[in-house]
């Protein structure tokens, strides 16, 4: 698979001090410089490209442990509904799915700070791109794509820390000076403000597919991510336009053939590349694998089955509450599709079993567990399904529930059905729904659609209401409000909850930063 060219492990927005060869003439320390940095084109491409693979959508899509997930997965457990098995080791789980990270704010600083530190080191390369890069001699046109492709990042990243920690300093200058240093929160809709306007612009790159833009970003990587931002903001005019421009694009659904191995569901967890996904993060054996990925799949009873990873465990897994969001209809609760519950090893025999808690199929790479211990397969962050579903959902929120908005809903429940209905059948069934009806079979289809890809949280604070998930009637879901409403772990939800804290960390480095509310300063 080609990748995105090795990142330049130093980058010019991480302005560094300069160095100088007689300490008489050295430069105050309060300066900061950006000196032999963004002189040259290669230079430029260099630290753009750094930001494909940090930031956000490393906090998003990375596995950086055999004991913890990525932080989004983490904030997914807030629902009660996912599980760390290692959640006496690591307590930010615990606390984050017994909604009691308020009575533990140091003890977490340390994976808030994590994200913070990272996605700010981000916004200020890019913040440095999009100051520096015209003063670069270089074509008009690589200057254009390398800017856009900064401002879609500064925007991604700041997209992230909005929905984690509401309101949070907004600099759009990279820092080369020491002064200024202690901004204080701006206000949600401000930080909204400025993504919407960098994504806008970025819509100005090509309108082809990610995977033949040599895995850069396009212009439908952009509508879909500002698609995802109209729909947080509650815009949905706005945000149905934006997907209807990834719908009518060359991606599409990856269709079935056959219900198992061959199987949509299937080709999404083994291809990289296909018309399906509108952006992945990127894995390979060299420039940078998926680390602990695939041993997400199993529990720790597998670790006699597998040789070349000695630790399994459920670091993020369903409970079986929601695994009843699927009729037993859907192909997506079948065995080997999302979810497995036992496995044989092909080359040694020897069988994995789970006879109550379901494994992560999605995240199983045959290559790494069997033969080489290195994931290459990719993490897909924004799918064809979600452009569907999107769109299904804005229109009906904006203009009620019209044929298109059923036939994109259709669309991707005629995937997973397996009595064989069409998209014609279900698209009339669905346009007999009152609005509400409709806008909550929407919410259900991105439950089941994206449960492995960490959607479910954004979605409860975008709506307000949380999903409960009938314990004993498979596919009945209904919909309360969520501040008052109990998790999947009995916990009752608070409107502190919605947000993390701010890092104490953070606080006594930036006195004027404010803590959100229901969390210690210190």
């Amino acid at each position: 698979m080609k990748k995105i060219l090795t990142i330049a492990m130093v980058c010019a927005g991480l302005m560094s001090f300069t160095a100088c060869n007689d300490f008489l003439d050295e430069e105050p320390k309060s300066t900061l410089t950006n000196v032999g940095y963004y002189q040259t084109e290669a230079q430029a491409l260099a630290n753009v490209n750094y930001l494909y693979r940090t930031g956000a959508i490393d906090k998003m899509a990375s596995a950086p442990s055999a004991y913890i997930g990525s932080f989004t997965s983490v904030n997914q457990m807030l629902t009660g509904y996912f599980s760390n098995s290692y959640e006496g080791q690591e307590q930010v789980c615990k606390y984050a799915r017994e909604l009691t990270r308020q009575n533990f704010t140091m003890r977490i600083a340390g994976t808030v700070d994590g994200a913070w530190d990272d996605i700010y080191k981000a916004i200020n390369v890019a913040n440095a791109a999009i100051k520096h890069i015209p003063e670069i001699p270089m074509s008009d046109a690589t200057k254009s794509q390398l800017i856009a492709e900064a401002k879609f990042f500064r925007a991604f990243n700041y997209f992230f820390l909005v929905k984690t920690f509401g309101g949070v300093p907004l600099f759009t200058e990279p820092y080369e000076s020491a002064d200024n240093m202690e901004l204080e929160r701006s206000t949600a809709e401000a930080v909204y403000a400025q993504i919407e306007s960098d994504l806008k612009d970025a819509l100005s790159l090509p309108a082809v597919k990610y995977q033949d833009n040599g895995h850069r970003i396009s212009k439908f990587v952009v509508a879909m991510t500002l698609s995802s931002v109209y729909m947080q903001e509650g815009k949905y005019a706005e945000a149905a336009e934006m997907a209807k421009i990834v719908i009518n694009s060359p991606h599409k659904l990856t269709t079935n053939d056959g219900m198992g191995m061959n199987s949509a569901f299937n080709k999404l967890r083994t291809q990289d590349d296909i018309d399906e996904v509108v952006y992945s993060r990127e894995y390979d054996a060299t420039v940078s694998n998926s680390s602990w990925f695939p041993t997400y799949a199993f529990n720790g009873t597998a670790t006699a089955v597998f040789l070349t990873y000695s630790i399994f465990e459920r670091v993020f897994g369903p409970t079986n509450q929601f695994l009843n969001v699927y009729a037993t209809n859907d192909l997506r609760i079948q065995p080997n599709q999302f979810f497995h519950w036992e496995y044989t090893n092909p080359n040694t025999g020897v069988q994995w079993k789970s006879e109550d808690a379901a494994g992560c199929w999605y995240y199983y790479d045959e290559e790494a567990l069997l033969n080489t211990g290195i994931g290459t397969k990719d993490f897909n962050v924004y799918r064809y399904a979600e452009a569907l579903l999107n769109g299904a959902e804005a229109i009906a929120q904006s203009s009620g529930v019209t044929v298109e908005a059923a036939g994109y809903l259709a669309q991707v429940q005629a995937r997973s059905n397996m009595e064989g209905k069409t998209v014609a059948q279900l698209t009339s069934e669905l346009q007999s729904l009152s609005k509400e009806a409709f806008i909550q079979a929407c919410w259900t289809e991105r439950l089941r659609e994206f449960p492995l890809e960490y959607k479910m949280w954004d979605d409860c604070v975008r709506t307000k209401k949380f999903p409960v998930i009938s314990k004993t009637e498979k596919g009945k879901v209904q919909y309360v409000d969520l501040v008052g409403a109990t998790n999947g772990s009995g916990a009752t939800f608070k409107a502190t909850d919605l947000v993390w804290p701010i890092s104490v960390n953070e606080i006594q480095r930036n006195p004027s930063l404010e803590q959100n509310e229901g969390y210690s300063r210190q």
